[in-house]
């Protein structure tokens, strides 16, 4: 088995023991200002991100990283949100049958695992509605849940991603020396498309010397009519568009942040 660390190529002894794990959150943010488009704005993402479509996602997820499924295990929330726990196998030449489980069991672990969670939410006060995905893709062997990032990306609106990517463990060569990475990686926003990070403000922080590697993302640009959802989509005056853009970007600015932000000028 030949796999490349910093140019040069490496003769494993065995298995690639090496983990490599991939966290995420993506908050997708509207402005719903009436209690009945909020009600709307939920019962819309219950519909859009229930468990089957999660399942489809993380079928997808494993076909993109070469991996292949063992097990799946889905649950649909009252009166919110969704939940998928999806166990891997690395390179397996015929691919088992997938067995469902009942729901919030999980059965025999092999070598990778995916999960997602779903949070909606909204403030009454402000009007804003918020949609986070929580995922996380463990991999080890040779497969790495980098390759899917994209794909992820197009699965959910994305006004906040927060990733986080880690290398753990170590794997051997053939000459008994340890092995504590297996590919070239410096940043994250190496992994992502230049067109893609475009449209957003990023920043990393990074400790390459433990593998450890985070990056933020937030929009950029916010297009007002692409906030709006039910009855607030008929269009307010400019004064009013100014706030509700204000109250959007303090909004994704803090999730960006993860700090709370001065609001008083954006109440009614």
């Amino acid at each position: 088995m030949i796999r490349r660390v910093k140019g040069q190529k490496i003769k494993l002894e065995g298995f690639n023991n090496l983990t490599k794990s991939l966290s995420f959150n993506i908050y997708d943010i509207c402005y719903a200002r009436s209690r009945e488009s909020q009600i709307e704005y939920l019962e819309y993402i219950d519909e859009e991100y229930n468990s089957e479509r999660l399942e489809a996602i993380t079928a997808e997820v494993t076909r993109i990283i070469d991996a292949r499924l063992v097990q799946v295990s889905t649950q649909d929330y009252e009166p919110r949100g969704a939940s998928v726990v999806a166990l891997l196998n690395d390179e397996v030449a015929d691919a088992p049958v997938i067995n469902k489980t009942s729901p919030g069991v999980v059965g025999h672990l092999d070598k990778s695992h995916i999960t997602m969670h779903t949070y909606p939410e909204y403030d009454r006060a402000t009007g804003i509605a918020t949609f986070r995905v929580d995922i996380d893709i463990s991999t080890c062997g040779t497969i790495s849940p980098l390759k899917a990032l994209h794909y992820l990306f197009d699965s959910f609106d994305s006004d906040v991603i927060i990733i986080d990517y880690r290398v753990r463990g170590f794997t051997r060569d053939r000459k008994g020396r340890k092995h504590f990475i297996d590919h070239d990686v410096s940043s994250i926003q190496d992994y992502i498309d230049d067109d893609f990070l475009d449209s957003y403000t990023a920043y990393d922080v990074n400790v390459i010397g433990d593998h450890n590697f985070h990056t933020k993302m937030r929009k950029r640009d916010l297009i007002f009519d692409d906030y709006l959802f039910g009855k607030e989509s008929e269009e307010p005056q400019a004064a009013e568009q100014k706030r509700i853009l204000k109250l959007l970007d303090t909004e994704i600015q803090e999730l960006f942040e993860c700090k709370n932000l001065d609001r008083r000028d954006l109440f009614l």
